[in-house]
């Protein structure tokens, strides 16, 4: 019930209200609204629920009587309260205003209330509407959901408030832009994977900040390997191999030589496995360990598998390295600045050619 909520009163108390009520409005004289001359009551009033609503009504001094009135409920009649409501007070009751004033306003509250008068024996009215306004919320969202890749889905926002709220949906994600949807049902056919994250619902009015809930919707997808390389260690040396996979749910890792598993535990060997990669690691290569290794990611809707090769590199010696150091260090520089004999090596022949007579002519004297 709202503020025209009154005092249930015996029928001898009814009838003292009727008599009263003759004042204000005789038997026979229609209620008018109040004429151009007559101050009229307040223009419509808007409050927002949970505020407090003022009614002012202007009169004169040719008012006699004055009430107030929800529907056909007196609230007030001159100074006295003719309602329960706690809520409802008086004002002002002066010769130039006439006012009261509704707190804690809710919903049922909202409607038409009546300022009442009396003239010279002639009744007149002024009317004011008194509307609610409601800050928005959300009264029903859907729960996470998880689909698999492929499948439909169909989100669901209720919201109320006054004036009704404006509903949008939204994906929160770096590749998104702008709205998917402005309705309180999204619905999305034939899901992939970049279509899985948050979906954020907001509803507004401009009574206050709009409501905001969020559902997470997670795409489940076969794995799928993204990165696969093959290695090669000289022997002695430690060597990794590395298989990443994406997949929802997470991939669960095996690792093969031939057909032959490997497990975590064996001698020499190092299998580690988090969420979306698997390595395995040898921490002293032998002949034995290179060949091809196959990394399987599955997950319960399929599985997939890559081939990976360990091979056999030659270790860098430490003797070339030397020679070459040693050939560079005896170098002469031949860096800017160097000076080069451009005539040095015909020299050394003219040298040699001169010296041919003396070598033969000292050899026939002996003989």
């Amino acid at each position: 019930m709202g503020a025209g909520g009154c005092l249930a009163v015996p029928w001898r108390c009814l009838v003292v209200l009727c008599l009263r009520l003759l004042f204000l409005v005789p038997a026979g004289v229609p209620v008018r609204s109040g004429d151009a001359a007559f101050p009229k009551a307040m223009d419509n009033v808007t409050v927002r629920q949970g505020e407090s609503a003022t009614l002012r009504c202007s009169v004169d001094n040719r008012v006699t009587r004055v009430a107030w009135l929800n529907r056909s409920s007196i609230l007030y009649a001159g100074n006295d309260k003719w309602c329960l409501d706690p809520r409802v007070v008086l004002l002002s009751n002066t010769k130039t205003e006439y006012s009261i004033q509704i707190q804690d306003v809710d919903v049922y509250d909202e409607g038409p209330y009546t300022c009442s008068v009396q003239t010279d024996n002639h009744p007149k009215t002024s009317r004011v509407h008194l509307i609610v306004q409601v800050s928005p919320k959300i009264v029903e969202i859907s729960s996470d959901i998880s689909i698999n890749e492929g499948g439909n889905i169909s989100l669901t926002c209720i919201a109320t408030g006054r004036p009704d709220p404006t509903i949008t949906w939204r994906h929160i994600s770096p590749k998104a832009v702008g709205f998917v949807s402005e309705d309180e049902y999204l619905e999305i056919t034939g899901i992939t994977r970049e279509q899985s994250g948050e979906y954020e619902c907001s509803a507004s009015n401009d009574v206050a900040a709009p409501v905001i809930r969020r559902v997470k919707v997670t795409v489940n997808y076969p794995p799928y390997i993204s990165d696969a390389k093959s290695i090669g260690v000289p022997v002695g040396q430690k060597g990794i191999l590395q298989c990443e996979a994406s997949a929802v749910p997470a991939a669960e890792f095996q690792w093969y030589k031939d057909d032959k598993r490997l497990v975590e535990g064996q001698k020499g060997v190092k299998v580690e496995s988090k969420a979306f990669f698997s390595r395995l690691t040898f921490f002293n290569v032998s002949e034995q360990d290179y060949g091809n290794y196959t990394c399987v990611a599955s997950n319960k809707l399929g599985n997939t598998n890559v081939s990976i090769i360990l091979y056999e590199i030659s270790e860098p010696k430490s003797s070339t390295l030397f020679q070459e150091e040693t050939t560079t260090a005896l170098t002469p520089w031949k860096g800017p600045g160097a000076v080069h004999d451009g005539n040095n090596g015909t020299s050394r022949r003219a040298g040699c050619i001169g010296l041919l007579p003396l070598l033969l002519l000292h050899l026939l004297l002996k003989f």
